[in-house]
């Protein structure tokens, strides 16, 4: 799968950053904002809303998308998800099973059984502002899924009666974050990109 010449990076996209390096409105935080040097040619894989935060590829390879979104082989990600209001221990059985979500378009889709459990709360976050909610106790999930609609997290957890406050995407395949913080970038060499996320 060898590509000459192409750039393989991962970024902790920080919160209310544009997950693009052109556009958007006058006052938004893009990823050419960043304190790094891109090639020509960039751009970002599997995009994360203004909201969320964490583990976003970009890369100059422009098969990427197809290989690891449209392809067969399904691949997983994994999100912290903080939630307004204590979280039972039955809800996430119903999250794991599968729960009945409205996609674009206005239909309804039933989500495909994932991994979801309780997790402590990340060390060394960095500081965002947070809606005010009614409920001043919080929860934090670890969601695991392979397959990603639009907003699916978020949707998800509001569909059994919680506010997403937080999302953080940490992984995609054995692609973690690793310690990197907010805003930072490190490049990844070809054939540990390709190994990782099994791409062949």
């Amino acid at each position: 799968m060898s590509s000459e010449g192409n750039k393989y990076y991962i970024v902790y996209k920080p919160f209310r950053m544009l997950s693009q390096f052109i556009g958007g409105a006058p006052e938004a935080k893009l990823l050419s904002h960043l304190n790094f040097d891109f090639p020509e040619g960039i751009h970002a894989i599997g995009r994360l809303d203004n909201e969320s935060e964490g583990l976003l590829i970009l890369t100059t390879d422009k098969r990427i998308t197809k290989l690891l979104f449209s392809s067969a082989k399904p691949h997983s990600r994994t999100y912290l998800v903080k939630v307004d209001r204590i979280v039972q221990p039955e809800t996430l059985d119903i999250l794991r099973n599968g729960i009945s979500i409205r996609i674009r378009g206005g239909e309804f889709w039933t989500t495909s059984p994932c991994e979801v459990e309780f997790c402590e709360e990340p060390l060394n976050l960095p500081e965002v502002p947070e809606r005010l909610a009614y409920h001043s106790k919080t929860t934090w999930l670890k969601v695991t899924l392979k397959e990603g609609k639009y907003h699916q997290v978020r949707k998800m957890v509001a569909a059994v009666g919680h506010k997403c406050k937080r999302l953080i995407r940490v992984s995609i395949d054995q692609l973690e974050l690793d310690g990197l913080k907010s805003g930072e970038v490190r490049e990844i060499d070809e054939k540990t990109f390709f190994e990782v996320l099994d791409l062949g």
